[in-house]
Formats: structure tokens, C-alpha cells, sequence
């Protein structure tokens, strides 16, 4: 289908383009009152690589990898990426049975006999491991926690929480540092040992391995000189197995949480100049930095306000702190947890301020905040590698129970489809001009709240024959409001005409939770139900695809984009 072009002068901030073509829902065609949002894209200025910093997930409990939704989410998580698709995963040398629960999992990789002797066994983390492989994605291998035998105070050992319970009641004995260190080394060296053994050593030196979770706060009941002893002698052993392995740390929560950025300093501090435990030379190899950053959503007069802004300054702060360090300025960064808020397993039913995770708000930040880590990397001029989304999925619980969560009962929600459309980006990021954007400074000043964030990223395939724009409206209080009109002005297209295919996330589309509402949000649903949900739930085109025409690699689309909406628009010639 081809479109005729409009006259220029229609659009007075556009006169240099060709013409304009509509793209909404027939609910949405009618424009809205406010002036349209001019966005500039320059597919002909690259900015930067694409570096697919979303291919990152994780979660708590490693058990729900071998059941039946956690197999069919990490194939859809494989699917979605051309790139490889990193898990990093808790409890991964946690003695127990392999039984999965709220914040808790085990693999009963190491016990002792009666002697004290170790008794090694990867029947379950071969299992787990087993499940990524297969499908070509990459472990991040956490060493820890840490097992019964090995703990200096192991008793009580696995603990019952629930959502709804203190939190610090996790804080057992798989917390503690290890009674024995040298054990505890030889242990990260059998485990890497054994990996090269089964996957072979060009696999798992494409692995990344670190050591613990949030040694700053109740996950590490040592000290931090402790925590720098246990790095020394992982980083021993890991290296001994594996030279080439990529070992990294220290996992700290957001600078802004309870000493993390004091911790992070002093660990960062300890590798460059400190005396190694275990060897007690200077300094401690150290192959990539991690850290974490989350957001702070409340309850606002019966509704959700989000809070991008903390999320945004740990970020911020935690780059700046390994920037301050020049032996470890281009060491790859990853940012271990990347999340609107702290507790994955904390539901609606007891915590309202995460009503925002069934429904679009979830997936319009994810957006809008996945697009400000490129503009953070280019100004802390750091080499971020990728931000882990600490979300999965919950076996055998309510439907939309509101965890944080990818899926629900093997259904996609719509946060998913959001990754699956910075699946389709890669290659070059390319030039955004938009005058009405947000700022990284007026996230911090909670812009948010008062406005809306109407943003784009926009990229360039490498092979030069495809392109694709991101585009989201949001706004941090969760709160119905007007759509949106964009004018988005596209320049440097290298072909006379393109596929344009537009790809949305709203009330409409790509959305299983107002499916299971619109079907009376059944906790039982029927086959036909299911079937309707799991459909709802993929990502899903606003129209078909059509072909437009430019004039000198130029061409105008206009968007009625909802609140809370994200469109991708994907153009290949």
C-alpha cells in the first residue's frame, strides 16, 4: 500500500519533508488538543552502539527454571533477542532439597560427610544451567550462597517467608560468611572446573561469574573486609579453573541504600591497591563492576505515583563511583538489578504501591528508563554492559497477583513485549532531536511527576537494511489522561521506500491484563480462556504493515500515542 504525500507547508516545523502518514487506532485517529510533539530521528548519524543492555534478567529462586512456565518463559526470553540472553540467578550453591519458594531455592551443590570432607554434587545447578544452554543463553554464575556445612553460623539454615512477612526474616544461615575459606575456595573451584568439564572452555568463558548479592545489607552478614576476603579467594579459584573467566562484583544495592556506595568505594579500593587475602600481593583482579538501582513507587490519594528519580540517581552516583577510579574506567559495567522498586515477590494483595506491575505503567517506564542508560553511559563516558531486569516468573500463584513478574501462569504481561521490541533494535543508536524531552537532571527533579515523558530511541540495523524507533508516553502517576499526538520526522532513510511495520503496547494491545479483566478475570480460566490470554499477550501490530514512500531519505509518520503507551516503529528497505 502505498501513501500519497501531503504538501509541505502543512507542517510548519517539518517544511523540509515530503509528506505524513497517520498511525492510531481508529479511537485514537481524531488528534488530541495539545500541540503535536515534534521528534527529529537522523538514521543518518550514528550516536553509539546499540549495546542490547536489556538481555539481562534475573531472579531469586533458581528452581522455577525446570518447571513448566519457567521452560516456556526462558524460551520466549531466548526468542525475543538476536543477542545472547543473560540470567543471573540466587541460591545457586543454597543447601536443601531443590524445592522452590518466595525468595528461596537450593541446589545442594556441597554437604560434608561425617569427617568434614566435601561431598560435591551438580545434579541441580546442571539441571538449571542446562536450561540456558540449550537455548544459547548466557549464565551469570553467582558463587553463593552459602551452604550449610560451610556456614559459621548455619543454624536456623532455610527459611519460610511469605509475602507479607519481614523481610529480614530471610536473613539465615546461608548469610554468613564461611567457617573455612580455603573450602569455600576450593568449592568456586570445583564448580568452575566442572563447568568447563560439561559445556566446554569457549562456552563458559562467554559466561560472567560473581561473587554474592547486596553484600551492604542483610545478604552478607560479614563485614566488608569479610566480603573482600571471600572475593580474594573466589577470584583464585575461579581464575585457577578458568584464566579466562570474567569474575566481577561486588553486587551492592543502589548507592543510595544503607552504606552501599561506602561499600562499593572500599571494594573497588581493596582491587586496585589493597593486600589480597589470599595471596597477599596488591590488589585483586577484578573483570567487570555490578551494582544495583531501583525506584521507590508510593501510594498517592488512591493511586500509584512512580519514582524513576531514585532509580535514576543510583545509577548515576554508581557510574560516577567506578569513573572516579581510572584503572577501572573501561571495565565493563553491569547493573545487577535495574528495577522500578526492591521486592520481586511482593504482591499487590500486600504491598498496593506495585499495582502498577499487571498493566502498561510497567511496561511505558521500562521504556522510558532502559533508553536513559545509553544517555548515562555517554555522559559518565563508561563501558555499561547491560542492566539485568530482576524479573521472571512465579509458579502456581494467582493469576495477576501483581509480583513482579514477566509472565503469569505462563501468560506474557505486557512488560514483556516491551523487551521484545528492544529485541528488534541493535546496530548504531542513531540522532534524537526533541525538544520537548526530559532530561536526565529533570528526572531527578521529578519532572515526572508534573509532565509527561514523550521520548524516542531510535537505531540502525548493522546490516544497513532495517531501522526501528522506539517511542513511549509516560508519566509517573498512574492516572488516566489524553493521547498523545507525535509528529515524528524521519531523516537519512538510504532507500526511496521502506516496510513500515508499527508495533504497540496500550489498553488495546499487547495486553493480556485487560483481557483477563474483559473476560472477568477468572482464576480459573477455561481452555478457550487461555488460549485467548496467551494470545493476548504477544506483541501485537496497531496496523498492518504498509509501505511508505520518501523524498531524499525523508518522510514525516504522525502517532497518537496513549498515556502509558509504547510504540515501536520498524522500518526495513
Amino acid at each position: 500500500m502505498r501513501f500519497r504525500f501531503f504538501p509541505a507547508s502543512i507542517r510548519r516545523w517539518a517544511g523540509f519533508l515530503s509528506g505524513a502518514i497517520a498511525l492510531g487506532t481508529p479511537s485514537q485517529a481524531q488528534p488530541t488538543a495539545a500541540a503535536p510533539v515534534p521528534i527529529t530521528v537522523d538514521f543518518a548519524k550514528p550516536q553509539g552502539a546499540m549495546q542490547p543492555l536489556w538481555a539481562y534478567f534475573g531472579y531469586d529462586e533458581p528452581n522455577y527454571t525446570t518447571m513448566k512456565d519457567g521452560q516456556q518463559l526462558l524460551t520466549e526470553l531466548a526468542a525475543l533477542s538476536p543477542a545472547p540472553v543473560y540470567v543471573r540467578v540466587h541460591n545457586m550453591l543454597t543447601t536443601g532439597d531443590g524445592t522452590a519458594a518466595f525468595k528461596w531455592g537450593s541446589t545442594n551443590a556441597y554437604t560434608e560427610d561425617k569427617k568434614g570432607r566435601p561431598v560435591y554434587d551438580w545434579k541441580i545447578v546442571d539441571q538449571i544451567f542446562d536450561s540456558y544452554i540449550q537455548r544459547g543463553m548466557k549464565p551469570i554464575a553467582q558463587l553463593g550462597f552459602m551452604p550449610e556445612a560451610l556456614s559459621s553460623h548455619p543454624t536456623p539454615y532455610r527459611h519460610h517467608w511469605k509475602p507479607g512477612d519481614n523481610y529480614n526474616d530471610i536473613y539465615t544461615g546461608w548469610a554468613y560468611p564461611p567457617k573455612d575459606y580455603a573450602k569455600w575456595g576450593e568449592l568456586v573451584y570445583q564448580w568452575v572446573k566442572h563447568s568447563v568439564a560439561r559445556y566446554g572452555e569457549a562456552e563458559v568463558k562467554t559466561w560472567r561469574w560473581e561473587l554474592w548479592n547486596e553484600p551492604n545489607i542483610g545478604y552478607w552478614k560479614g563485614t566488608p573486609e569479610e566480603y573482600q576476603k571471600l572475593f580474594d579467594y573466589s577470584e583464585a579459584a575461579v581464575h585457577r579453573a578458568l584464566p579466562a573467566a570474567s569474575l566481577g562484583g561486588p553486587e551492592t544495592t543502589g548507592p543510595g541504600w544503607d552504606k552501599a556506595a561506602e561499600v562499593l568505594k572500599g571494594f573497588l579500593e581493596h582491587c586496585v591497591r589493597g593486600t589480597n587475602y589470599a595471596t597477599g600481593k596488591k590488589g585483586t583482579r577484578l573483570d567487570f563492576v555490578t551494582f544495583h538501582a531501583k525506584g521507590a513507587p508510593k501510594l498517592v490519594d488512591g493511586h500509584v505515583r512512580m519514582n524513576m528519580a531514585t532509580q535514576m540517581k543510583d545509577i548515576q552516583t554508581g557510574l560516577a563511583i567506578v569513573a572516579s577510579f581510572p584503572e577501572l574506567r573501561q571495565l565493563p559495567i553491569i547493573l545487577g538489578e535495574n528495577d522500578p522498586e526492591g521486592c520481586a515477590a511482593c504482591g499487590v494483595q500486600t504491598n498496593p504501591d506495585n499495582a502498577y506491575r499487571n498493566g502498561t505503567m510497567f511496561s511505558s517506564y521500562t521504556a522510558a528508563a532502559y533508553a536513559r542508560l545509553y544517555t548515562l553511559a555517554d555522559q559518565n563516558q563508561v563501558n555499561l554492559l547491560g542492566a539485568v531486569s530482576w524479573s521472571f516468573e512465579f509458579e502456581n500463584q494467582p493469576w495477576f497477583a501483581g509480583f513482579r513478574d514477566l509472565a503469569t501462569n505462563g501468560v506474557d504481561k505486557p512488560v514483556l513485549n516491551v523487551f521484545r521490541m528492544l529485541g528488534m533494535m541493535g546496530g548504531q543508536r542513531v540522532a534524537v532531536t526533541n525538544p520537548q524531552a526530559l532530561s536526565v537532571a529533570d528526572i531527578l527533579n521529578q519532572a515526572q511527576n508534573q509532565r509527561p515523558d514523550i521520548g524516542a530511541l531510535a537505531s540502525v540495523a548493522a546490516d544497513g537494511h532495517s531501522a526501528a524507533v522506539l517511542l513511549w508516553n509516560y508519566h509517573n502517576d498512574d492516572l488516566p489522561a489524553p493521547a498523545a499526538d507525535l509528529e515524528v520526522a524521519l531523516q537519512g532513510l538510504p532507500a526511496s521506500q521502506a516496510l513500515l511495520q508499527h508495533y504497540r503496547i496500550d489498553q488495546e494491545h499487547s495486553n493480556s491484563y485487560t483481557t483477563w479483566q474483559g473476560l472477568g478475570s477468572p482464576q480459573s480460566p477455561s481452555a478457550a480462556q487461555r488460549a485467548t490470554l496467551a494470545q493476548a499477550g504477544q506483541l501485537a501490530l496497531l496496523t498492518s504493515p504498509a509501505w511508505i514512500s520518501t523524498q531524499q531519505g525523508r518522510a514525516v509518520l504522525h502517532v497518537s500515542l496513549p498515556r502509558q503507551g509504547v510504540s515501536l516503529l520498524r522500518l526495513s528497505w
